[in-house]
């Protein structure tokens, strides 16, 4: 590819697509605010005989980010399915019944536990550590978290990552995620198991869901992933083999400022693997 220009509109780029894979957080609303072209675009897309999967790093399970969504003014008909990487680290939870667990995370995030045989204990008496989030995302880093980290290395516990998302946007901010907290963890040595884009358990539920919508399993080259995210969104779609609408106004929308086509060198030092296409915002 030689160069890449931003396109205007959805509907120019899903002639030969069945199955949209939509990110939330940065696409379809900025934790604020939800953005009423997206909505229309995936619903249009949906009207059209299309199915819409949401796939996101929420470290939650997926009724409580429909229930944010309808806060935020989505509504049901815009997709077809949520799939989030809380889900899957409720999975996990769920095969490792009685072990007990420290976790870092807000309470906002306790929906992850809701059912589950999960008993939270100091860091001391854990078997390993489940990490939605920092306590206090407005005002703590990755770093505020070194000496815990240092002692649950000592201890060689697992840090299961339930968002593996190091930043997001929340209204004109960003803030971090556990993603960060994760990594940090890594680079000390411990050993870390991320559920969430980019990684590919995540795009496998999503398609085993589009698959139970559709009656039928979709071939890849009939898929295409829309994000932000240059880490989990690209990434997570090239490694998975399909397509991906990248969406500028997310979390690197700095660096795509009087930007109006991108030329291969560029391309390669933003992106490594280029997206299918950039749009400013999702419209159809």
């Amino acid at each position: 590819m030689s160069s890449l220009r931003f396109v205007e509109q959805l509907r120019d780029l899903v002639d030969g697509v069945d199955v949209v894979l939509s990110d939330i957080w940065g696409v379809v609303h900025n934790g604020l605010e939800s953005f009423p072209e997206a909505c229309e675009a995936l619903h249009t897309f949906r009207q059209r005989g299309g199915t819409v999967i949401l796939i996101t790093n929420a470290p939650r399970p997926a009724d409580s980010v429909q229930r944010q969504l309808r806060k935020l003014g989505v509504a049901d008909e815009t997709y077809d399915a949520i799939v989030s990487s809380g889900d899957l680290t409720r999975h996990f939870v769920a095969a490792h019944p009685g072990q007990k667990i420290f976790w870092i995370g807000p309470e906002r995030d306790s929906s992850i536990h809701r059912g589950l045989d999960a008993t939270m204990v100091p860091l001391e008496q854990a078997d390993y550590i489940i990490c939605t989030g920092l306590f206090d995302d407005e005002t703590e880093s990755a770093e505020d978290y070194r000496d815990t980290l240092l002692k649950a290395l000592a201890r060689k516990l697992t840090l299961v990552c339930a968002n593996p998302d190091i930043v997001v946007e929340r209204g004109d901010r960003l803030i971090y995620c556990a993603g960060a907290v994760a990594e940090l963890y890594r680079e000390l040595g411990g050993e870390v198991i991320f559920y969430g884009k980019p990684h590919r358990p995540i795009y496998e539920r999503a398609m085993a869901l589009a698959t139970e919508h559709r009656g039928h399993p979709t071939e890849l080259s009939r898929v295409l992933a829309i994000g932000d995210s240059v880490r989990t969104d690209l990434t997570g779609a090239h490694n998975f083999g399909i397509d991906l609408l990248f969406v500028t106004r997310g979390i690197h929308s700095e660096q795509f400022e009087g930007i109006e086509q991108l030329d291969a060198a560029s391309i390669k030092e933003l992106f490594g693997h280029p997206p299918r296409a950039l749009m400013r915002e999702l419209k159809w």
